[in-house]
């Protein structure tokens, strides 16, 4: 990675890894010292939204200027967080290391956060470039990188926000995980929108279900025969059903569309994508992101999960109820209708007679 940065960067990045181990501090941090702070959270949507409940018990137990350093890829996730005090898209390359050196000297941060689950590259020489009195990670391959380390909970049995939660343990914050969730603040805007292209279809009275085909890699589409057996199945209820896609997925969604005569919703704004999740009663969906999102509004949902070649805790909702299904194989291939109608059909039930 550092060969493809330009000499001048290279040279400092060079420097600063090279540089002794830093000694690390117990894992105190006196919040009396921290005005500011700055959150780096890169990496794709889900990653994002399984950080706020971090950064709302900093908000509120610490009582300081929060910074969030994003991705373009998830920034959108915080603009409506009333937590995050400033927002910066940190790009990645040449340009977005010398923003963020501006950046770092022009606001003096008393502490800088790493709130990724793991070591990334680039997170980890922003924070070598970082002048931040105090930096706070997870226990991790980088570790030598900060000032202070918390010890990482087991990933095989802890839920991805109880771990990074686990980085308020320097500051004694206590917490009751019961008031806890993903937030997602909509616009009223989008709101309105979505009120309006669901009158279209007369969900005043009935249950509406939502069947999200798309995920993150295309090697986790479930398949269009699939999907339309699927719809055919809620349609045995007394329910509305709507097709929830991304943009690359939409001729495989108008395809199902059409061959059930169930309409389709698709928007590139995020938010109005979130506004449509939190008008369901239920939630189909092989995409992760999308049931951290369906938590945030506590949708009931089932998910269709891919756990390959890792040990790691499969990222259920946190707050939402739910039913899965996981498959060991790097694809859904071998993941047929009747067997995920099998531990479908009794929770769907369940829910559909609560409602």
């Amino acid at each position: 990675m550092v060969k493809k940065i330009e000499p001048a960067i290279r040279k400092v990045l060079i420097k600063l890894l090279s540089r002794e181990k830093r000694s690390k501090s117990k894992g105190e941090i006196s919040p009396n010292r921290i005005n500011k702070i700055l959150i780096i959270r890169l990496n794709r949507i889900g990653d994002a939204l399984v950080t706020t409940p971090l950064i709302k018990l900093l908000k509120e137990n610490l009582k300081c200027e929060i910074h969030l350093l994003a991705d373009k890829k998830n920034h959108f996730v915080f603009t409506n967080n009333n937590d995050v005090d400033k927002l910066i898209v940190f790009h990645k390359g040449i340009k977005g290391f010398r923003d963020f050196l501006k950046l770092d000297k022009s606001e003096n941060y008393d502490l800088l956060i790493d709130a990724h689950d793991d070591v990334s590259a680039t997170v980890s020489f922003l924070v070598r470039l970082s002048g931040a009195t105090n930096k706070l990670a997870l226990e991790k391959g980088n570790r030598e990188f900060f000032t202070a380390t918390v010890p990482r909970p087991d990933a095989s049995r802890t839920h991805v926000v109880d771990r990074l939660l686990a980085l308020v343990k320097p500051f004694h914050i206590q917490h009751d995980k019961s008031e806890l969730n993903i937030i997602y603040n909509l616009k009223d805007d989008s709101v309105n929108f979505v009120d309006q292209f669901l009158q279209s279809i007369d969900v005043s009275k009935k249950f509406l279900v939502g069947i999200n085909i798309s995920a993150g890699s295309d090697a986790r589409f479930w398949g269009v025969n699939r999907f339309i057996k699927l719809i055919e199945y809620f349609k045995s209820f007394n329910v509305e059903i709507l097709i929830l896609t991304a943009e690359k997925d939409l001729s495989k969604a108008n395809e199902i569309g059409s061959s059930t005569n169930i309409k389709v919703f698709m928007s590139r704004n995020f938010d109005l994508f979130a506004a449509m999740i939190s008008k369901l009663d239920f939630l189909f969906t092989p995409d992760t992101s999308v049931i951290h999102l369906a938590s945030a509004f506590r949708i009931p949902l089932f998910g269709l999960y891919v756990k390959y070649n890792t040990d790691d805790i499969i990222w259920f909702p946190y707050k939402s109820e739910y039913e899965e299904i996981t498959t060991t194989k790097p694809t859904f291939v071998n993941l047929d209708f009747e067997k995920v109608k099998t531990k479908l059909d009794p929770f769907f039930r369940k829910i559909f007679n609560k409602r």
